[in-house]
């Protein structure tokens, strides 16, 4: 089904930028064949795919062509449909225009007419009674600055990262935790580039979060608690070299951090197998694997909180 998908998706890469698109003819050729797919020639990502599907963080969604501001994170919503979700745009940014057919009513950039996706109404997601299903890939996301002076971030990896983003992310103080990889050699992998590939990759979870609510202290030894730090091939049924345990760590107060708790719990009888790392670049996994036991309605299955300190 991928590669029928890549042929389908090569045998439309011709794009004809019409006299609406030629103020932004530019930025158009700077697009991959894919974005241009979707913003051109009005296609469709698959559902869970997108990078913003499961965004929660605060700012504002802007045109992949135009950079013209299109929603507020405030409007954002989670539909379980797939695709970002909001329930309204900014006032004049978005343009509706009925499908040829009469069955649906699309969404483009009222500034530049790029595609976005469509506008559904009278589902009852929210009181605004109202749908705008955009494909993440029309859009760019620019984070709030105010916020991201005072919010933090941390890394930490304990077998699957399903397991420990359900954990950390109920944390009072936590404001987003990512699943994605961390400490390979291997530019942006995918998930099945790590699990198949040997791209010396970990599964990992990236943490936001308030200082002045929750310290990294608290955050490593919630991270000690959650998983078994004395495995040394894996984490509970899952076994390999990327479901090790390790912290990766930015500076060296959060280094003795780790230290300190790691010493304390062997003193206490523990062989902590746990490395502490310096911190690499982090690649966000797909869609599909952020916030899984929260979609899905279960729990984790080889992650328990376990008092130790």
């Amino acid at each position: 089904m991928q590669k029928i998908f890549l042929i389908l998706l090569a045998l439309s890469a011709t794009y004809v930028v019409s006299d609406d698109f030629k103020p932004w003819k530019s930025k158009i050729d700077t697009l991959s064949s894919f974005e241009k797919h979707v913003l051109i020639n009005k296609g469709t990502e698959r559902a869970f795919s997108g990078k913003y599907v499961n965004t929660k963080e605060d700012g504002t969604y802007r045109c992949k062509v135009c950079d013209a501001a299109l929603y507020r994170s405030s409007d954002k919503f989670d539909s379980h449909c797939g695709w970002p979700s909001f329930d309204d745009a900014i006032p004049g940014a978005i343009k509706e225009v009925p499908d040829a057919d009469g069955r649906r009513t699309e969404i483009v950039c009222a500034n530049c007419g790029a595609h976005m996706g469509h506008v559904f109404r009278g589902e009852g997601y929210t009181s605004k009674n109202t749908r705008h299903c955009v494909n993440s890939v029309s859009l760019n996301f620019e984070k709030k600055k105010a916020q991201e002076g005072t919010l933090k971030k941390a890394y930490f990896a304990g077998g699957c990262f399903w397991g420990v983003e359900y954990f950390l992310e109920k944390i009072v103080g936590v404001k987003e935790v990512s699943s994605g990889f961390m400490g390979g050699h291997v530019k942006d992998p995918s998930y099945e580039d790590v699990v198949y590939k040997n791209t010396g990759h970990i599964e990992a979870v990236e943490v936001l979060y308030d200082p002045s609510k929750v310290s990294y202290e608290t955050l490593a030894k919630t991270f000690f608690e959650i998983h078994d730090p004395t495995q040394t091939d894996g984490q509970g049924p899952d076994i390999g070299s990327q479901y090790l345990s390790a912290i990766f760590v930015s500076n060296m107060d959060e280094r003795k951090t780790v230290e300190k708790l790691i010493k304390i719990l062997e003193d206490k009888g523990f062989k902590i197998a746990t490395t502490i790392r310096q911190t690499t670049p982090f690649y966000s996994a797909d869609a599909y694997h952020q916030d899984y036991y929260e979609r899905k309605g279960t729990k984790p299955y080889c992650h328990r909180r376990v008092k130790r300190f």
